[in-house]
Formats: structure tokens, C-alpha cells, sequence
């Protein structure tokens, strides 16, 4: 059901993915996919938990790989950035985002959850490149929540499509953002870590 979800939303958008049309997708009706999901809200979150585990278990292969960390950081960026305007899992994420400002507890729990993922990823990321002496010393959680601050700004554009910032862009701008503040060497460098 989840992967019939995250497939109509890629084929024909948010506005696509209703409870009768994707109960004919995978053969039962609205009412019984509202017996397992009780709202399209949850139905959503459930389909960006799905996609998110996929996204997880590939972040996890790229970033345990034997390579330098700079090179598995790039990786990081790679895979966070949506590929272009109406990426289905960004375009998923911005609307689970927006219809979050109404959601209960429990909800906003699956949300952080999820971005706790990505966020404890980096952190373990870059605490090993400042422990090898690849990055610089920083900060780690602090670096790590301003990267994906910046990470989500670059993202929510070029998701919608805003002239400008396309992938290509985006990812030139964050690799000199990293260039420029964690790399030893680099335009803002103090001391090589030890």
C-alpha cells in the first residue's frame, strides 16, 4: 500500500493520492484502507516512514563504506537533495511538514524521529573526521544542525522549483559551503584537528 502511495505521488502528485483511488490501485476500498490509516494525514506519515527506512538503509550502506569522509559526507548531500521540482519523497515530506503545525503528539514524535536519523548520521559523520583530523575541529551537533538547516533551505527550493537553484546549483553551493568551513585547508581555516 505504502509503496502504491509513494508511486501515485510521483506519477500524478499530492493531489493525486486519495483513499478511493489508491484502495483501487491495490484492490480494497477507502473504507478499509481508513480502517488501517484513519486519516489521509496518517496515511502520509506512514508512506514517509516507509520511504524514509528506504532512504535510511541507503545512507547507512553509503556512509559505512571505506572512503575518506569528505567523500561520504558528499554522499550524505547527494542523497538528502531532491533529485529536481516535485520530488515525490520531498514533495511528501513538504506536505507531512505543513500538515504538522495540527498534528497530535504522537505524530510530531514519527516526524522528529525521523529527522533525529539524519541528524545523529551527520554527528557520527563528522565526529570521525574530526577524530582522523579530516575536518576541522567543530562543533559537531551544532555543525550538523546548521548543514541541515542549510541542507533543507537549498532543498524546499529546488522541490518547488525555484528558478535558480537547481540541483546541479545546490550541490556546487553546499560543497563549497563545506569547502570553505570544515575542510583543513579551506578559505575559514584555524587549525587542522588533532
Amino acid at each position: 500500500m505504502l509503496a502504491a502511495a509513494m508511486a501515485t505521488i510521483a506519477e500524478r502528485g499530492l493531489d493525486g493520492l486519495t483513499m478511493a483511488g489508491l484502495g483501487r490501485e491495490v484492490g480494497m476500498s477507502s473504507g478499509h484502507l481508513l480502517y488501517y490509516f484513519r486519516t489521509k494525514d496518517e496515511l502520509l506519515l506512514q508512506t514517509l516512514e516507509w520511504s524514509e527506512g528506504r532512504l535510511g538503509a541507503e545512507r547507512g550502506a553509503l556512509l559505512s563504506r571505506p572512503a575518506p569522509v569528505r567523500d561520504r559526507l558528499e554522499a550524505y548531500v547527494d542523497l538528502y537533495v531532491p533529485d529536481g521540482p516535485r520530488d515525490p519523497h520531498w514533495t511528501l515530506w513538504l506536505e507531512v511538514w505543513n500538515r504538522s503545525q495540527n498534528a497530535a503528539d504522537d505524530a510530531r514524535a514519527r516526524q522528529a524521529a525521523i529527522e533525529g536519523a539524519w541528524h545523529r548520521d551527520l554527528v557520527a559523520l563528522l565526529a570521525e573526521g574530526i577524530s582522523r583530523g579530516e575536518l576541522r575541529r567543530v562543533d559537531p551537533d551544532r555543525f550538523a544542525a546548521r548543514l541541515r538547516a542549510l541542507l533543507d533551505g537549498f532543498s524546499v527550493h529546488v522541490a518547488v522549483g525555484i528558478p535558480g537553484t537547481g540541483r546541479a546549483a545546490v550541490l556546487t553551493h553546499v560543497r563549497e559551503f563545506i569547502d570553505d568551513t570544515l575542510v583543513p585547508g579551506g578559505p575559514g581555516a584555524g587549525p587542522p584537528a588533532s
